[in-house]
């Protein structure tokens, strides 16, 4: 019995096919979506996509969903607005990285200042901590692009957020269960193992 819901279970699959730069997956999966979506959950996916496949992957990612049959129409609150407010964001890095939070954070500070600062203003603030999409459903969908990318530092880390955010172990296993087509079969051993090894103590 499936634990994720039908939705989720699209978007962790949207995920990965947009970090993988499989189009034809993507544009099979807007084709195939049911009445009522692409929706708010799909545009904040897509939007999110920057953050773990780069801009060049997110807006080709816009482009093919866009020729078939768009992601529905933006409401006005959907739209950036100054009350991007940095607290919130660093407060959602912490409940991701818990006691691991001023490490993480001084690691990526030593490696440059400003990419610490990018990652909590940008990443965290502006992106991750939108409204719109549950924060523990980004989290399953950070999982799935991370895995399909074989990140699997970032991926023990975002496997922990999901869970630390509300997913539940039995939907992070499917987050995987739901992309392994996409992944291979040695991809998704590790990706298994990873999050197995890094969520037990969650």
């Amino acid at each position: 019995m499936s634990r994720l819901a039908p939705v989720d279970r699209r978007l962790v699959r949207l995920s990965a096919a947009i970090a993988l730069g499989r189009w034809e997956e993507l544009r099979a999966l807007r084709e195939s979506a049911p009445h009522g979506e692409p929706d708010r959950r799909w545009r904040e996916a897509l939007l999110q996509s920057h953050l773990f496949a780069g801009f060049p992957r997110a807006v080709e990612a816009a482009s093919v969903l866009s020729e078939a049959g768009g992601l529905g129409e933006v409401e006005p609150d959907e739209l950036e607005t100054s009350s991007v407010d940095p607290a919130h964001g660093r407060a959602l890095f912490e409940r991701i990285y818990a006691d691991q939070s001023a490490n993480v954070r001084a690691a990526i500070e030593r490696a440059h200042p400003l990419l610490e600062r990018w990652i909590l203003e940008h990443a965290y603030a502006r992106v991750l901590a939108r409204p719109g999409l549950a924060a523990d459903r980004r989290e399953l969908c950070a999982v799935a692009a991370l895995a399909a990318q074989e990140q699997e530092r970032q991926l023990a880390a975002h496997a922990r957020g999901a869970l630390r955010l509300g997913a539940t172990r039995p939907e992070v296993s499917e987050v995987l269960d739901e992309i392994g087509d996409l992944l291979g079969e040695r991809a998704l051993k590790r990706a298994r193992d990873v999050i197995a090894h890094f969520t037990r103590a969650v």
